[in-house]
């Protein structure tokens, strides 16, 4: 074997090998429009986030029932809200309260 082929076979013995990686949080989309919540993601996981999209003409919010989110949606803007822990959060818009849904996050 040539020499410079011994020694670059030789680094790479050396170079460290990477970690797993921990699986990476996504984000999903949740489209409110004719007064209504679209379609909440079944398999949401901690650490994921939402991205709401208020495509309606009026303001609506995302409001956990428990608190542990509030996100202001005026017409035609967006807002995100971070899924940090475990559970099963039900909210609703606090303009309009028959719109309803329910977020289920996993670990």
């Amino acid at each position: 074997m040539p020499r410079c082929a011994t020694f670059v076979a030789g680094v790479a013995l050396f170079l460290p090998m990477s970690a797993p990686s921990a699986a990476a949080s996504r984000t999903y989309v949740v489209v409110i429009d004719k007064m209504k919540f679209g379609t909440v993601p079944p398999s949401l996981k901690a650490g994921d986030a939402v991205v709401w999209e208020n495509r309606d003409m009026f303001r609506h919010t995302a409001t956990a029932t428990d608190g542990s989110f509030d996100v202001d949606l005026p017409a035609g803007k967006k807002g995100k809200t971070v899924l940090a822990r475990t559970g099963t959060f039900a909210f609703s818009c606090k303009y309009h309260p028959g719109m309803r849904g329910v977020l289920r996050v996993s670990k």
